[in-house]
């Protein structure tokens, strides 16, 4: 029987420095999309998933972000004697329960195959996910939860995957493939960011992941990797080459934005203020206004749709 998984691990220690000098004093994390800072994004996919304990790997100056889950009695109290019960309700939604959340710091930026392994006195001997907050995906289910249906299925790792354009690929892991059948994908091999014309495919791996204690015990020994960090998906690699088959590939349903850039922040902050229904028609009218928009993005061709993040 597949164990489940109620443990996720996110990621954030790193600076920000694309977004200075917003991110001088304010984690990259806290930076809004729309009304809802990028991280409750994720917390609300893993939440979405089945995850109940949350382990935030953070660094200095993140103190903001550990802030943000903690209750805010005298603001609580405010919004209750003045009957804005809506927005009392959205601010507890924000709330962690004490016990289930915790936080390591990562002293040295060495990676995110390091960063997850600080993590892993407090996993265990149990499977994690793990999520990167920078990768939001749009989608009408999850997609932690698309791939905790495949990993009750198939058992073992299980990674998001998603298609890029073959100039993209020395950007990314890449899935060398063996085999696929529908959404899960056999890979043979990892590349992690091969040099231009030399990836396998043009299967990009992204910032969602299920993995087994295994991966800890492989990140333990602290190899160097692309980059002289320590990466993660070497420690998949060495996983799948130790026990073939215990590595699938997924392919997800839903629209992926990099949020780490600038670019990808602000298209992400478009497509979801044209999903609500309370922006959608002002928001649609100004976009016209101001630049002419492919009939894919009108308001009115576009599905209303969960959001995940990442």
């Amino acid at each position: 029987m597949t164990a489940k998984v109620t443990t996720a691990i996110f990621p954030i220690a790193g600076l920000g420095t694309r977004f200075l000098p917003a991110t001088k004093s304010v984690p990259k994390e806290i930076l809004t999309l729309v009304d809802k800072p990028l991280i409750q994004y994720a917390v609300e996919e893993a939440r979405a998933a089945g995850i109940e304990d949350f382990i935030f790997v953070t660094s200095r100056g993140k103190g903001a972000l550990e802030d943000f889950f903690d209750v805010h009695p005298s603001l609580e109290t405010s919004l209750r004697n003045s009957g804005k019960t809506e927005l009392l309700a959205t601010l507890q939604e924000t709330n962690m329960d004490s016990g289930h959340v915790a936080y390591v710091r990562q002293h040295n930026a060495m990676g995110l195959g390091h960063a997850v392994w600080c993590a892993h006195r407090l996993v265990g001997d149990q499977p994690f996910a793990v999520i990167l907050p920078d990768d939001l995906v749009v989608s009408d289910k999850p997609c932690l939860a698309q791939m905790m249906e495949a990993h009750a299925e198939v058992g073992g790792n299980i990674i998001a995957t998603m298609e890029v354009a073959p100039e993209r690929a020395s950007s990314y892991g890449i899935l060398d493939v063996e085999s696929t059948n529908g959404a899960i994908i056999r890979p043979r091999d990892f590349v992690e960011k091969p040099k231009a014309g030399t990836a396998p495919s043009n299967l990009a791996v992204i910032g969602r992941y299920i993995l087994t204690p295994q991966i800890m015990t492989h990140l333990h020994q602290k190899q160097v990797g692309a980059g002289g960090e320590i990466q993660l998906t070497d420690a998949i690699a060495q996983e799948l080459r130790a026990n073939p088959g215990s590595v699938h590939g997924f392919r997800f349903s839903g629209e992926r934005y990099d949020c780490g850039s600038k670019a990808g922040f602000l298209q992400a902050t478009v497509a979801l203020a044209l999903r609500r229904d309370d922006l959608r028609e002002e928001f649609g009218a100004f976009l016209d206004a101001v630049a002419p928009r492919s009939p894919a993005f009108l308001p009115d061709a576009m599905p209303k749709r969960s959001v995940a993040a990442g």
